[in-house]
């Protein structure tokens, strides 16, 4: 009975010490900072096509820390399975000027990012949907501010504003 007894002991204290380190994960990924995986057009020349690793923390956008050209993740208001980086051009009160379709038209258009909003754009105007498709983007909606690229290692560094 003895023998059963350190193994069960054993048992339980290997567990807690996965449940904690799994908590740690936890709190880690969804509150301090996250790797994501980035890839498509809508970010060139910033980003590559193929795909950049980059690591986003949680905590600026939470204080009131994220502004105009910062890139953020924010999830997309119209797919919410969707999260998309983005670079932020306006905050709330911030007077935007934009082009709604750059390839056939010159003429811009202005709006005035509401109040708990920021406007969003990718640096590929020609290839991204943001804010001028669906308008700003609830501050609610940003998930992390991206501070550095770790993949691919040629471009490793924090990125350029």
């Amino acid at each position: 009975m003895g023998q059963w007894r350190s193994i069960v002991k054993e048992a339980m204290d290997r567990t807690a010490i996965i449940a904690k380190f799994l908590c740690l994960l936890h709190v880690t990924n969804n509150y301090l900072c996250s790797p994501t995986l980035v890839y498509g057009p809508s970010m060139l020349p910033t980003l590559n096509l193929t795909g950049d690793v980059l690591l986003a923390e949680h905590v600026s956008h939470r204080v009131g820390r994220v502004g105009p050209g910062d890139v953020v993740l924010v999830r997309s208001p119209l797919n919410p399975r969707k999260t998309l980086t983005k670079r932020i051009v306006g905050v709330e009160g911030d007077k935007v000027n934009f082009f709604p379709d750059p390839a056939n038209s010159d003429r811009y258009q202005s709006a005035v990012v509401p109040k708990g909003h920021v406007w969003i754009q990718g640096d590929n105007v020609y290839a991204s949907s943001d804010s001028r498709h669906f308008g700003p983007v609830p501050y609610g909606l940003i998930e992390g501010k991206v501070f550095l690229r770790v993949w691919p290692p040629d471009c490793f560094g924090p990125l350029d504003q």
